[in-house]
């Protein structure tokens, strides 16, 4: 048997909701868990047009039932005895509710769950998408639950959505005059009564800042329609957050209603065993008296209202100014530096004024370039404290028009707030914040937050969970505040391994790293011209702290200017949305991600996206990062992001960035674990070129990066200890159609110091002797293979390799590095001496012979080694001229010293 239910005191939208069910599972038996609102038992009494056939609960076999399709409430507890038949494994579940998710949340088999205004709504799209027709009378009721449930409209739960259906049920033949009859009702004696006990019983609490209005009253007898009450004292007394307390009969009912975010009722009434949304919610109280009820209320609300939201928590700090003297040049390049519209006007430590971008572009326009700030700046306008509510807040910047709000403490500047900061807070507020920008917007002052510390103990170990609390306790006992930032953040989002941890402090990063540093954290290094520095921590991890900071560009290309700023601004300047993700580590907020700029959005949807429209005409070296992050984390580059990426290329500003930078870049690039699709996409926005013409990505090369993966793989695995530089692998193989002369050029345009050219050119060229005098001579010995390959370095040895397309060479060099290269002579120079060899050239020539003899295999221990000597060499000679058969020890190890590129 189907069944479709609702929840206990069922209003017009579970009616409204059952009966689209209906239409979706026509076998299904309608059932009404237990009791229903007045107004939806007055409308079975009275009307005439529609006949609701439901079933009574008593006359239900709850073991017969095999789905269970559940309509505006997925919470146990508010479908009575439906309850258990919900949690049995055989029984098919389906989900249709519009209420926010709790932790008592059922989960169904199919689910269709989403916040709008009404449930009814959520049907009804699937009505209309499967074409299933509706009677008027059918599309009357349905508009009444949808009409009821969102307040004609009015409430702020309703979505554009909700407004598309109730155009839907117009075409289908919905009655407004029924729909206006039922949600529009004068009011009974016994409801005015029990509104005249609500109004005279008031009471108002401050719970941490927020004004709470508590009203009470009691009725012998149940009066219906007690929610209908409680709003219209709410619009009545103009009260921000009420909860209304009514006992009627045995029971106590509560109703809530805030228009605050800080104060979430559906939550509240949940903890009571109701339910609802953050606006309006209710729950009925059981074996429990008016005064009780009451005190458990409040008791609750202090553990669960967040506190009141400050003008602090929403300022920008700090505050970009204009002395009153300067000119209005020097103010409209300030402005344009930092991409602001208004500038504080500072007279002797004081905020005198503001100017805005338009005053100045106005004087300027006329001529007044050179005219101070002070003679045209706005001397009127309002501050606030930093404690100042946002409330008061939004009074300010709304109802005075103030566009810019200067934060002060005892006289001095602190912090600043502007209009599009209290749009962006109240859109946030309303979940209305829209997604498809273009670019990140710096003005969305209010970050999205999210508590994260379960993934972080989920992923992190708990020394790195506990180096990161030891920094934000630290901190905050200096005065400061810390954040983990960047890729740390964005990997631990992705679930990948990354423990170097970026630290950004808001104060002083040095001071807090050398305080760190003196408890024993870790070996530190400064960098005071960047305000940054390092610490290696004793369990391997590095650790870079820095001062927040903002950079602005001279010109396009150029190394940024650094300067002290807020975390936001320090995060504005990064190159991406999923790189502008910050971890909040003071104590009382660790564990919560702070993401202004979408960062948590793109990474769900693996978009990258530039901050702002310039980031890559003040820095086109992220044009190589973002083509970097493409391919190596599967993202995809945002529309917008490739369009200014590909103007980037056209407008040559590359071509400003010096040799070194450039070559940095394609170091990064080749140092990827898969290189040649980046290098393809580098191809594709034509930017191959600005390294040299003759770089060309045709079939042999991609063959050759294949081969080289695979070498690099199979080197990985021997485990050998020796380290090797992926990127001159990839380097040499991009370079390996081009001449001696054209490397020379291209590494010069890197500028590249002169050793490192010359000793590259050198190895490389003897990287391709071996892989020639390979594949000529098959039938070298093993100490032949030695003494030719040992020269060279292991990247320049995997490079002939992998260019390589005969067997013998690959196997060869796989023989040098699986067995040759451990070869070992156990004999010493202090052994000769004791065997009375005098020290010199001898001792060369006989570890030399003995190395040839270990790597033929002809001898294998120690004492075969010195049975060697004895026989070969007469310890008493004291003159004889050498030949020198092998370049002695030391200059072999000079030979492989890697020199380097800078």
């Amino acid at each position: 048997m189907d069944v479709i239910t609702t929840h206990i005191n069922a209003d017009f939208d579970s009616l409204a909701s059952m009966l689209a069910a209906k239409k979706l599972y026509p076998r299904a038996v309608l059932v009404f868990p237990g009791s229903t609102e007045k107004n939806l038992r007055d409308f079975f009494l009275q009307s005439t047009f529609y006949v609701f056939q439901a079933e009574r609960m008593k006359n239900v076999d709850l073991k017969a039932v095999k789905r269970l399709i559940l309509v505006d409430t997925r919470q146990p507890g508010r479908i009575g005895k439906f309850a258990d038949v919900a949690r049995r494994p055989e029984v098919e579940l389906h989900i249709f509710d519009h209420h926010p998710p709790s932790r008592e949340d059922l989960h169904g088999t199919v689910e269709h769950v989403r916040e709008v205004g009404a449930t009814v709504t959520i049907l009804a799209r699937i009505l209309r998408e499967k074409g299933i027709p509706l009677t008027p009378e059918e599309a009357t009721v349905m508009a009444v639950g949808l009409y009821e449930d969102t307040g004609s409209f009015s409430f702020s739960s309703t979505t554009p959505e909700d407004l598309q259906t109730a155009a839907f049920l117009l075409e289908r033949g919905a009655n407004l005059n029924v729909v206006s009859s039922l949600i529009t009702r004068e009011l009974t004696a016994d409801q005015i009564s029990l509104l005249n006990d609500l109004v005279q019983s008031t009471t108002r609490h401050l719970v941490r800042g927020i004004e709470i209005v508590v009203a009470r009253a009691s009725s012998d007898k149940y009066v219906g329609d007690f929610a209908l009450l409680v709003h219209k004292l709410k619009d009545m007394e103009n009260i921000n957050v009420l909860f209304a307390l009514a006992r009627m009969e045995d029971r106590v009912y509560l109703v809530a209603r805030s228009r605050i975010e800080e104060v979430n009722v559906g939550e509240i009434a949940a903890a009571f065993g109701g339910g609802g949304h953050a606006t309006a919610a209710a729950a009925t109280l059981r074996d429990m008296d008016l005064p009780e009820a009451e005190k458990k209320l409040l008791h609750y609300l202090g553990k669960r209202i967040q506190p009141l939201r400050l003008a602090r928590e929403l300022m920008s700090s700090p505050v970009k100014t204009v002395q009153a003297q300067e000119t209005i040049e020097h103010a409209g390049e300030l402005l344009t530096r930092y991409n602001i519209n208004v500038l504080p006007v500072m007279d002797d430590g004081r905020v005198a004024g503001l100017i805005t971008r338009q005053v100045i572009e106005k004087a300027a326009f006329h001529g007044f370039r050179g005219s101070p700030v002070g003679d045209y700046m706005t001397t009127e306008f309002a501050v606030v404290s930093p404690r100042t509510p946002l409330t008061k807040v939004q009074d300010l910047v709304v109802g005075n028009n103030q566009r810019f709000l200067p934060v002060l403490e005892r006289g001095r500047l602190v912090g600043a707030i502007t209009r599009t900061d209290l749009l962006r807070w109240l859109s946030a507020r309303s979940n209305q914040v829209t997604s498809s920008l273009a670019e990140a917007d710096f003005f969305a002052a209010e970050p999205r937050k999210r508590a994260i510390l379960k993934i972080m103990e989920e992923r992190l170990p708990p020394a790195v969970i506990q180096l990161l609390k030891n920094i934000g306790r630290k901190a905050a006992g200096m005065g400061l505040q810390a954040y983990a930032v960047g890729g740390f953040v964005r990997d631990l989002l992705l679930r990948k391994e990354n423990f170097d941890i970026d630290v950004v402090v808001e104060g002083d990063g040095i001071r807090l790293a050398r305080a760190l540093a003196e408890e024993g954290k870790g070996e530190l290094r400064v960098h005071r011209r960047f305000g940054t520095a390092t610490l290696r921590m004793s369990e391997g991890y590095r650790l870079d702290l820095a001062t927040a900071r903002l950079e602005y560009y001279e010109h396009p290309g150029a190394l940024p200017q650094v300067e002290h700023s807020s975390i936001k601004l320090d995060l504005y300047r990064r190159d991406f949305t999923v790189n502008a993700l910050a971890i909040h580590l003071h104590p009382d907020h660790f564990g919560e991600l702070i993401d202004f700029f979408g960062g948590q959005k793109d990474l769900k949807e693996r978009v990258i996206r530039v901050l702002h429209n310039l980031s890559f005409v003040e820095d086109p070296t992220r044009v190589f990062r973002a083509l970097r992050f493409e391919q190596r984390i599967g993202f995809q580059i945002a529309r917008r992001t490739q369009v200014l990426m590909e103007n980037a290329a056209r407008l040559e500003l590359f071509g400003r960035l010096s040799g070194k930078r450039l070559f940095r870049e394609l170091v990064l690039c080749l140092s990827e674990e898969k290189p040649l699709p980046v290098l393809k996409r580098l191809r594709d926005f034509g930017l191959l070129a600005i390294f040299h013409p003759g770089l060309k990505i045709d079939s042999a090369l991609e063959a050759r990066f294949q081969r080289f993966e695979e070498v690099i793989s199979w080197y990985r695995l021997l485990f050998t200890g020796e380290k090797f530089e992926r990127w001159m692998v990839g380097f040499l193989g991009l370079t390996d159609g081009m001449t001696e002369k054209e490397t020379d050029t291209l590494l010069s345009r890197f500028a590249l110091a002169q050793k490192f050219r010359t000793t590259f050119l050198q190895r490389r060229s003897r990287a391709l002797q071996v892989a020639l005098r390979l594949s000529s001579s098959p039938s070298l010995s093993r100490s032949d293979i030695y003494f030719l390959l040992d020269p060279l370095p292991a990247d320049f040895l995997l490079y002939a390799m992998g260019r390589a397309e005969e067997e013998g060479v690959k196997k060869a060099i796989s023989l040098y590095f699986t067995e040759l290269k451990r070869a070992r002579v156990s004999l010493t120079g202090k052994d000769l001496k004791r065997m009375g060899f005098i020290p010199g050239p001898i001792y060369t020539e006989i570890l030399h012979a003995l190395l040839r003899e270990r790597l033929e295999r002809k001898i294998t221990s120690r004492q075969e080694e010195v049975g060697f000597v004895l026989k070969r060499y007469d310890p008493q000679q004291r003159a004889r001229v050498y030949r020198k058969k092998a370049a002695p020890a030391g200059k072999r190890t000079e030979e492989r010293q890697r020199p380097s590129p800078g």
